[in-house]
């Protein structure tokens, strides 16, 4: 007759959920807790859990929603003008009319329509003198993430030029609607400004239909190519949090300014100290 084996390993300890009903513990379970993608999920005799397969089916939706929810630009405006104490952002628009041209014809929202580019046009004479920076917010891909990031993300941006030792110059502040990364170099070189931040919502994923992406262009002009450009992604609550995304695009401006370019010839090096780029390391096999 075998030995009866206690649910707990200790006399002490209450057993664990798993232990009370029977189930052998699944180390999957664990690694959930450290990712947001859809790893471990099981299967119900040929299928997925009906509760895995729900949880599905709602990430689609929203991510399907943020591509077609429209910015409310007033809102928004109001909310800037609000944190920042400043004049209400200049409202532009895309040569994309509506959001399903805007799908279709990619290349129509990288280009400002001719109310927009006389509006920039007569500020951009108003101003005169060249500024430092423009900030550009785009709705993109995912409206969404321009409404929840662009005001918190701006305000920490701010705080780190105002800390900074170099005075920066902006512009002032734009919000397209229908437009891609490529609309804000003619924003840029509208206002005259020596680099451009577009703020842009990302294509919605599975489980981020609210990212928000930084692309940073130095001498910003029509015409530039994405390799002219660099990229600060997945900046929402689950991915990079503003504040280090805001001291990662100060580093970037800093760097640009510095050496008078952007895109593939300048090297984000602001996580340089952390433990995978030791100099006392084993190095990357492919440049060692």
């Amino acid at each position: 007759m075998s030995e009866h084996k206690p649910a707990s390993s200790s006399p002490t300890e209450a057993p664990s959920q798993d232990e009370q009903i029977g189930v052998v513990h699944n180390p999957w379970r664990d690694l959930r807790a450290f990712t947001a993608a859809r790893i471990g999920l099981g299967r119900a005799g040929i299928s997925l859990p009906t509760a895995r397969l729900l949880e599905f089916q709602l990430a689609h939706a929203q991510a399907k929603d943020a591509v077609h929810w429209p910015l409310d630009v007033e809102a928004l405006s109001g909310r800037l003008t609000e944190a920042l104490a400043t004049d209400a952002p200049i409202q532009l628009h895309s040569q994309a009319s509506d959001r399903t041209i805007y799908l279709q014809r990619p290349d129509l929202g990288r280009l400002l329509d001719d109310t927009s580019q006389e509006r920039l046009e007569a500020q951009g004479r108003s101003e005169g003198s060249q500024v430092d920076l423009a900030l550009v917010m785009v709705d993109g891909l995912s409206a969404r993430a321009i409404e929840s990031h662009a005001v918190e993300f701006i305000e920490a941006l701010h705080a780190e030029l105002d800390a900074d030792e170099h005075d920066w110059q902006c512009a002032p502040l734009t919000i397209v609607e229908q437009g891609r990364v490529a609309i804000g170099d003619e924003v840029g070189e509208a206002l005259n400004a020596r680099a451009v931040l577009v703020l842009i919502g990302e294509r919605p994923g599975l489980s981020s239909p609210d990212s928000l992406g930084l692309y940073l262009t130095w001498a910003p002009r029509r015409g530039v190519s994405d390799a002219e450009r660099n990229c600060i992604s997945n900046v929402c609550p689950e991915g990079l949090k503003i504040n280090a995304a805001a001291g990662r695009a100060l580093y970037l401006l800093r760097e640009a300014r510095r050496l008078e370019l952007s895109g593939v010839k300048l090297k984000d090096r602001s996580e340089d100290d952390v433990i995978e780029h030791d100099d006392n390391g084993p190095g990357n096999f492919l440049t060692s």
